[in-house]
C-alpha cells in the first residue's frame, strides 16, 4: 500500500466522475462546513438523521459517517439503526468519537456504536482515541489534550479489536491498522482555530472510502488532502475567517500539480 500524489489524485478524479453519496450523521455544529466540503471535493453529502428515515437513506449512500459532537437520545437511536442497515448492505462506516471521555453519554454511547459497527475507520484526536481504549481517561472537550503520538498505541490496540483502520489526527496525522502505519505530515496550526475541521476530515474519509477498497490508503488520502488543501488556504487567509472560505476553494480546485508539490507522507 502507498499513499503517493498519484494514486490521491486517482481517488478525486473518482469521486469527481461518481459523485459519490455521503450520508452523514453528524452535529449542528458543522453541518453546513462538513456538506459544503463534500460538495467542494466532488462528493454529494446527505444530513439526514431521523430514525424513520436513516435506513432508506443508507440504502442510497455509499458511506457512511457517524460523528457524535452533539448528541441526543433520538439521535443515537438514529445512528443505531443507520449502522444496523450500513452492516447489512456492507457498505463503509466512519465513526468520529467527538470528545469522547467529556462525559459518560459520550464514552457509553460510543462503545454501543463501536459493537454494533464494525467500523472501517475510527478517526479522531490523541485525547479521543485514547478515551475509547480506557475509561480513566478523561478530555476536556473536542480539543486535543495530547499530542498525537501519545495515542499510536491505543490506535494499534482499536485497529486490532475491530479489525479497521485508525486516525489519529494531530499536527502529524497517523493511520494505523494491523499490517500499516502511515504518517502525514501536512497541514497548518491556523487550522486548529477553524472549529470543525477535524469533522470535516471525517466527512471526507467517507469520501475516499466510497470509491477505494483499500480502507489505510483511502484515510491516508483523504488526511491527505485536508492538510494540502489547508496548506494552501492558509497562504490566502489573514485568519481563521478567511481560511474557511479559501479551504472549500482550494478543495474544489485542487489538482494533481499541487499535490505533487505539497504531499508530505512516510510509510512506517
Amino acid at each position: 500500500m502507498q499513499v503517493t500524489p498519484q494514486s490521491i489524485w486517482s481517488d478525486i478524479v473518482k469521486i469527481r466522475e461518481q459523485f459519490p453519496l455521503i450520508h452523514n450523521i453528524t452535529n449542528y455544529v458543522v453541518m453546513n462546513n462538513t456538506a459544503n466540503a463534500l460538495l467542494a471535493l466532488g462528493a454529494s453529502p446527505a444530513m439526514a438523521h431521523a430514525e424513520d428515515e436513516v435506513a432508506e437513506m443508507v440504502n442510497i449512500a455509499n458511506a457512511l459517517v457517524i460523528n457524535i459532537g452533539t448528541l441526543s437520545p433520538h439521535w443515537i437511536s438514529g445512528m443505531e439503526k443507520a449502522i444496523l442497515k450500513a452492516r447489512e448492505l456492507y457498505k463503509p462506516i466512519v465513526i468520529d468519537p467527538v470528545a469522547c471521555g467529556a462525559t459518560a453519554l459520550r464514552s457509553t454511547t460510543m462503545q454501543t456504536l463501536l459493537q454494533l459497527a464494525n467500523p472501517s475507520v475510527i478517526r479522531g484526536n490523541a485525547s479521543e482515541i485514547k478515551a475509547l481504549v480506557s475509561a480513566n481517561i478523561k478530555t476536556r472537550g473536542a480539543d486535543s489534550s495530547e499530542c498525537s503520538d501519545a495515542a499510536i498505541e491505543d490506535a494499534l490496540q482499536l485497529a486490532q479489536t475491530y479489525q479497521c483502520t485508525v486516525v489519529v489526527s494531530g499536527a502529524t496525522d497517523y493511520i494505523i491498522d494491523n499490517k500499516d502505519v502511515t504518517k502525514i505530515y501536512n497541514g497548518h496550526p491556523m487550522m486548529t482555530k477553524v472549529t470543525g475541521l477535524g469533522c470535516t476530515a471525517t466527512a471526507l474519509i467517507g469520501a475516499f472510502v466510497s470509491v477505494n477498497s483499500d480502507i489505510h490508503q483511502a484515510a491516508s488520502h483523504a488526511m491527505a488532502v485536508m492538510g494540502i488543501a489547508g496548506e494552501i488556504a492558509v497562504k490566502k487567509s489573514v485568519g481563521p475567517g478567511t481560511l474557511q472560505l479559501h479551504f472549500l476553494d482550494t478543495l474544489y480546485q485542487l489538482d494533481a500539480q499541487q499535490l505533487m508539490n505539497y504531499l508530505k507522507v512516510e510509510a512506517v
